[in-house]
């Protein structure tokens, strides 16, 4: 079975991530958080350091329910902290906290942040054709404006590369290189939440 050549093979839950998560489009309000919640956090850092803490990110961060997180105060920025479970830095914490809050005012004012992501995509998954690693880019102009709109509503740790991975992530954009099986299944995915 031919994966993406970034999965590191010795790694079952890298592999697992892969085969059954990364490019499958989300649509959950939830879990867009969340990929965005961790996406900032690997910031400087490689995707497995966050993927092999991601269990303790859900329990730290309850279940990155943004109603939830949103409501985090100093102490539980102290309690996060002071959690060896996590990256252990003060912006990246009060990010997610900020950051939820922002979630809440999306809905608020859009309905859902799903509808508010999607769009920058027209609701449908960009497919892309790459046939070798070094094709794929670490960012796009989706993701640039993504970005730039994302700030103007108050969101931190949401910069093109981020964002574009995060779109990668949640499917917006399927990046999966052309031999990959994951690939033609994605292509075809279209509209589907999971």
């Amino acid at each position: 079975m031919t994966r993406c050549a970034w999965v590191p093979e010795d790694d079952p839950l890298y592999v697992a991530y892969h085969d059954s998560e990364w490019g499958v489009p989300v649509h959950s309000d939830r879990l867009l958080f969340e990929y965005l919640c961790l996406e900032g956090a690997q910031a400087g850092l490689s995707w497995r350091t966050i993927l092999h803490r991601r269990e303790h990110y859900r329990r730290a961060f309850a279940g990155f329910a943004p109603e939830l997180v949103a409501g985090f105060t100093d102490r539980d920025v102290a309690r996060l902290l002071a959690d060896p479970g996590i990256v252990r830095n003060r912006l990246k914490v009060r990010s997610a906290i900020v950051n939820a809050r922002q979630v809440l005012a999306i809905q608020e004012r859009t309905g859902s942040l799903s509808d508010y992501l999607w769009r920058f995509v027209d609701g449908r998954p960009r497919v892309n054709r790459w046939r070798a690693l070094a094709e794929l880019p670490a960012e796009s102009d989706e993701a640039k404006a993504m970005s730039r709109t994302l700030r103007q509503d108050g969101f931190s740790f949401v910069g093109p590369t981020i964002c574009y991975s995060f779109m990668q992530a949640t499917g917006m954009v399927m990046d999966h290189v052309v031999e990959c099986f994951r690939h033609d299944e994605l292509a075809a995915y279209g509209k589907k939440a999971r």
